[in-house]
């Protein structure tokens, strides 16, 4: 095959001749299983190779892109060629951190007996691993996820839900860590988790050097949802409640119980109430919780405003009932929240 038609990978090598090194390095194989997502291999590449460029006393992180197939040519879903350096039957060194790869197809792959066999030995000697994106279904297929928590890109939640049934989905938050393992949602959250192993392992400052780099955030919470509120609604363009969950997202501040809700839809609480869980996916509470969390994240990351301003442009009766519902919801506090995300001073 042309080599110019392939997608090369540089992996980071430390070449330090006669000198002892500083200190070790930490291995890290990212797992790409065809037709593999760029994205969920290059995302986390990024931010540890950066990370090691960004060390004046060398590399931290020895990384190796690695076939879960037979060829160390991977085709992506982009139609290119991804060139690794090993298959996994190739590899015979040690792995401090593991990291399968998400790809496109999910019900259409079929793993090779070994490769199973491989990873799930592999993920037992490592100091931790997990997944991108899709990913976790290769984990769950290997058993890896039996009887934990994990997470993935919200449009295979459910396919991960019905096929491995002993696994603990939770479609939500954009990665989730159980024990030494962690599953992330899809595309950019494998950034996300990237950047929190490297903060775990080295620091904030050092984890933040590596997001300014990127020019990302440092960090999304590991329990941010996956969905946003509004883009919901627009799931049920055809609903009878269309017109109202148009208007919700400008009337947070209003009484939006399901007495008062169900009256503007002209239906009675109870018709009400049962329709829009059928319709929406959740409750009248949860959803009207889920669009003021929306926006006050919004006016915390962009105004000048103190929380209990906040708050009460938000539809929350105090700075303290926001603060329980982020700490419920986003496993942060709104002030840690505006730290790593606000471009405001706190007054």
């Amino acid at each position: 095959m042309n080599e110019s038609r392939h997608t090369r990978v540089s992996t980071e090598r430390s070449h330090r001749g006669d000198r002892s090194p500083v200190r070790s390095t930490r291995r890290v194989l990212i797992v790409a299983v065809p037709p593999v997502r760029t994205l969920d291999v290059f995302g986390p590449l990024e931010v540890f190779g950066d990370v090691n460029r960004s060390r004046s006393d060398g590399p931290t992180y020895e990384i190796n892109i690695i076939s879960g197939g037979t060829d160390r040519d991977v085709p992506t879903h982009l139609g290119t060629t991804l060139r690794t350096d090993r298959t996994y039957s190739e590899y015979r060194g040690s792995i401090d951190t593991l990291l399968v790869a998400g790809f496109d197809g999910v019900s259409k792959v079929r793993y090779e007996p070994k490769f199973l066999s491989w990873l799930k030995d592999r993920c037992g000697c490592s100091r931790r691993f997990g997944s991108v994106c899709t990913g976790a279904l290769v984990l769950a297929e290997a058993g890896l996820l039996d009887g934990r928590r994990a997470t993935t890109h919200w449009a295979w939640c459910e396919e991960l839900a019905r096929d491995y049934p002993r696994v603990t989905v939770d479609p939500n938050p954009i990665y989730v860590r159980d024990g030494n393992c962690y599953t992330s949602a899809g595309v950019t959250a494998g950034i996300d988790l990237a950047l929190a192993l490297v903060e775990e392992d080295l620091g904030r400052s050092v984890a933040l050097k590596a997001a300014q780099m990127m020019v990302v955030f440092l960090r999304r919470p590991g329990g941010q949802s996956q969905f946003s509120a509004t883009l919901m609604a627009q799931i049920s363009a055809k609903s009878p409640l269309n017109d109202l969950l148009a208007w919700l997202p400008d009337n947070v501040r209003r009484d939006l119980s399901v007495k008062s809700l169900a009256r503007r839809a002209a239906m009675s609480p109870r018709n009400f109430a049962r329709l829009f869980q059928q319709e929406v996916g959740r409750t009248p509470a949860r959803y009207i919780e889920d669009l003021r969390i929306e926006a006050a994240r919004g006016q915390i990351e962009s105004a000048a405003m103190s929380f209990e301003e906040v708050a009460v442009s938000c539809g929350f009766a105090s700075a303290e009932i926001l603060r329980r519902a982020f700490e419920r919801r986003l496993g942060v506090t709104p002030r840690q929240y505006r730290a790593s995300f606000g471009r405001a001073r706190v007054r």
